[in-house]
């Protein structure tokens, strides 16, 4: 995931894994959408943006943060930068690329990968002539990736959702949500999926970049609780009902990105103080699955159960 890095950050990254491989890998975009590229960081509005969150950065012994030149890294810098990478996918979520991105693709050997939350998204993708889609649905964590209808109006589960995109559409379809052992992937091929992507599995891991209170509580029976809201970003997305979960629902939240950076800012400082009550903690509903603290016995584990599944 490279949506918040700039094209430096984004090259570093690029070099930095091909340092520790020669095997493909994946860099993940997201789209521009709902104006996000046009939220600006303008000083009277962001104190405002601010303002809503004051008692718990005082909580934290801290000022407000002031305005950052930008909010989030041009899109257009983003896309010359993993052009540049060339790596072997690019995945995209929040809508359909753009037909000259898409060919520059094409013409670089890259990969295109896309995320739909409906059929009719996943029918979007495919004309546009994306080469994978995957399939994502309500039980998994992190942001609903919507872009044809509002999020909180679609929140299919797995076993509605992956078949029907697999009928609906003429590319490989990959099925995320609600996935967290082999059991899950081999009912992912069971509907027809060519493929499952797990989230909250691998971020549990100790090689994630998941703070470490994070991954403690992805273990804990805090996970079992889980929640869709717009309070740490200003985007539809589903973490631990935490204490500023449940406190956001009074909130208004900033647009995107201006509230997902300033929840970043608070983020960093309540973690880093050891509080995981005021930062975002995003979880999938099959997080009582977790078995797995490091990714090589997760992986080892899942090949071998979703073989035996489907062998049987």
């Amino acid at each position: 995931g490279v949506h918040h890095l700039d094209g430096d950050g984004i090259a570093r990254v690029a070099a930095d894994i091909r340092a520790l491989t020669a095997r493909p890998f994946a860099l993940n975009l997201w789209l521009p959408f709902e104006d996000s590229e046009a939220v600006a960081a303008d000083t009277t509005r962001h104190a405002a943006y601010a303002a809503a969150l004051a008692p718990y950065f005082a909580e934290l012994g801290l000022a407000l943060p002031p305005a950052p030149e930008r909010y989030a890294p041009a899109f257009d810098e983003q896309v010359a930068a993993v052009l540049q990478a060339r790596p072997a996918v690019l995945s995209f979520v929040f809508g359909v690329p753009s037909p000259d991105l898409l060919a520059h693709c094409r013409a670089l050997g890259i990969v295109t990968i896309g995320a739909a939350t409906t059929v009719a998204e996943a029918q979007a993708l495919d004309a546009a002539g994306i080469d994978m889609i995957v399939a994502t649905c309500c039980e998994a964590g992190g942001h609903r990736v919507s872009f044809l209808a509002p999020a909180e109006q679609v929140l299919t589960g797995t076993l509605a959702l992956v078949p029907q995109v697999v009928d609906a559409v003429r590319v490989p379809v990959i099925a995320a949500g609600g996935i967290a052992d082999g059991r899950g992937v081999a009912a992912a091929m069971m509907l027809g999926a060519a493929g499952a992507q797990l989230g909250t599995a691998f971020l549990a891991c100790e090689e994630s970049a998941a703070d470490g209170l994070h991954r403690q509580a992805l273990f804990s029976p805090a996970a079992a609780d889980t929640a869709l809201t717009r309070t740490f970003s200003g985007r539809l997305a589903r973490g631990m009902r935490n204490r500023l979960l449940r406190e956001g629902t009074t909130l208004t939240p900033a647009p995107y990105p201006a509230q997902n950076w300033l929840m970043g800012e608070l983020k960093r400082a309540a973690f880093a103080a050891g509080r995981s009550d005021l930062g975002s903690l995003w979880c999938g509903q099959a997080a009582p699955l977790l078995r797995h603290r490091h990714a090589a016995n997760l992986f080892a584990d899942l090949v071998a159960q979703s073989e035996a599944c489907l062998a049987a």
